[in-house]
């Protein structure tokens, strides 16, 4: 933190590297979002196949305020998750929208919020959500180094889904390596029986895959299979 209380970037850089997963990263800005602020609560909503979820919180009233909101499928911080757009609560004791929530908050001894974008319009979309007791505590606060923590929070979220999105890809390539392998071994055998070109085994074993609607690879498994008497060797694919 610099000496005006926000984080700077070299920071941020250093808390990702220590960190052994993105649910620990953001913690840490849940964590330092409530040092910052001085506030009841914070949490950091993400929505995954159409669910919000609390994923981190820090301070006790989120993790209920959230699950407030979830349930009635409106409030302030599914506002911003699903518009990507702040959303600033002044009172609560005042305030009309969102059905009965609230009075829940006030109830809750919550008065004003303040909920920020997180991965704006993406499959990760979610809000960074803060939480005060007293109304229009959001009013002196730098909202910039608030923003400055829902964006790295955004850069977490994207270079984990890169990560996910790239062991899953390695995983379908090694799954197409080990089929071509199965398959090329099939196409020998049909060659060597039936003395003919390596298209025209493709041709008979695509035509019995087609006749029996099983997949290429599973009937040049069975094919190998029944000729040795034990399945087919696969290579060890290495990631």
């Amino acid at each position: 933190m610099d000496s005006d209380g926000a984080y700077d970037s070299g920071q941020m850089t250093q808390w990702l590297l220590e960190t052994d997963s993105v649910e620990e990263f953001l913690q840490t800005l849940a964590d330092g979002a409530l040092e910052m602020t001085r506030c009841e609560g914070v949490g950091v909503t993400l929505e995954g196949g159409g669910r919000p979820l609390t994923v981190v919180s820090a301070g006790p009233p989120a993790p209920k305020l959230d699950e407030k909101q979830y349930g009635q499928d409106d409030g302030p911080c599914l506002q911003s998750l699903r518009k990507g757009q702040e959303v600033a609560v002044r009172d609560m004791a005042h305030e009309t929208r969102w059905g009965d929530y609230p009075a829940y908050a006030v109830s809750c001894g919550i008065r004003s919020s303040l909920s920020l974008p997180i991965a704006a319009h993406t499959q990760t979309a979610g809000a960074l959500n803060l939480y005060a007791a007293e109304p229009d505590a959001f009013t002196g606060v730098d909202v910039g180094a608030l923003r400055f923590l829902a964006a790295q929070a955004t850069g977490g979220i994207a270079v984990a889904q890169r990560i996910s999105d790239t062991q899953e890809f390695a995983e379908q390539m090694r799954t197409a390596m080990r089929s071509r392998s199965v398959i090329d071994q099939a196409l020998g055998v049909v060659m060597g029986q039936r003395r003919c070109t390596a298209e025209e085994a493709f041709g008979i074993l695509r035509s019995a895959s087609q006749h029996r609607n099983v997949k290429l690879r599973d009937v040049c498994r069975e094919l190998l299979t029944n000729l040795t008497g034990r399945p087919p060797t696969e290579p060890e694919i290495r990631s």
